[in-house]
């Protein structure tokens, strides 16, 4: 074979091992799929979802210190708010910690339990006690029932409350407390008149008094009390800033103040010169809506 020849073969020969290493040495390309329609639709309502639960969620309800009406719902006919009060019991908020009174139908339940009945019946569990209080129906009659202080731990949600009654069984209820009102709308909504109302006095050394029941007047929606102490010896009072002087010149002090709330504690002052120094004490009237009646 001659150089030439064996030239022309060694040259076809690597020409064709580096045109076969070339297409061995190339990468395919790289894609990225495309999401699916599924997959699309999935992140979108997961998307949807989250919003929506972030949307509906319920802000926690804070009240002011104060005193308000609230309507006290349970599940259960025979455990419920006296029909003289329509479903309404008195709300007190005190430090942040929400306290509900309701008077109740009758004497027949004895106890509550802020939790299930289970909880009432464990070693160390402090039942509700109940007071007595008095209710007067639309027709003027009177009654007394079993009324309790019922611990609130949010609003406008359902609750456990159990209850024992004279078979002493316990039962579960579920319970809630919604539309809290301040006290002194609802005062303003009694009708103008005349009326009697039952009151109690709180404060000083405990010897002092006032007359009960006493009377209220209520004209343009404005509530004056006539408060007569058991002494002759105030000279004065104190009320929301302002000062008041006794209405009477003869016989135990005798005046007549704004009232704001008719129900639960309501600060006053009074000043005594029974002592060898006038004093200005603080006391605390309780008015009972509850025994509020037309004269």
């Amino acid at each position: 074979m001659n150089t030439k020849k064996l030239s022309v073969i060694i040259l076809c020969f690597l020409l064709t091992v580096f045109a076969v290493s070339g297409c061995g040495a190339k990468q395919p390309e790289t894609t990225t799929a495309a999401p699916t329609q599924e997959q699309t639709s999935a992140s979108e309502t997961t998307a949807e979802t989250t919003a929506a639960e972030e949307t509906t969620a319920v802000p926690e309800t804070v009240l002011e210190d104060g005193i308000y009406t609230a309507e006290f719902n349970t599940d259960s006919s025979m455990f419920k708010v006296n029909d003289a009060n329509e479903g309404i019991g008195i709300l007190t908020v005190e430090n942040g910690q929400m306290t509900i009174h309701i008077s109740l139908m009758s004497k027949k339940i004895l106890n509550l339990f802020p939790g299930t009945a289970e909880d009432a019946q464990k070693s160390g569990a402090v039942l509700l006690e109940p007071s007595i209080d008095t209710v007067t129906y639309p027709d003027g009659l009177s009654e007394e029932v079993h009324g309790f202080d019922v611990p609130v731990p949010y609003l406008d949600e359902e609750f456990d409350c159990a209850l024992i009654g004279e078979k002493g069984k316990w039962y579960d209820h579920k319970v809630s407390v919604t539309n809290p009102v301040p006290y002194e709308e609802e005062a303003a909504a009694i009708e103008d008149g005349e009326y009697t109302i039952q009151v109690t006095l709180e404060g000083g050394s405990g010897k002092a008094s006032v007359t009960s029941p006493c009377n209220i007047t209520v004209k343009d929606g404005q509530i004056t009390a006539a408060i007569e102490w058991s002494s002759s010896k105030y000279d004065f009072m104190v009320v929301d800033g302002e000062t008041y002087y006794p209405v009477n010149t003869e016989g135990n002090s005798l005046f007549e103040i704004p009232v704001k709330s008719i129900d639960g504690p309501y600060e006053v002052q009074a000043d005594t010169i029974a002592m060898s120094q006038p004093h200005l004490i603080d006391y605390v009237l309780n008015f009972d809506a509850q025994t509020l009646t037309a004269k």
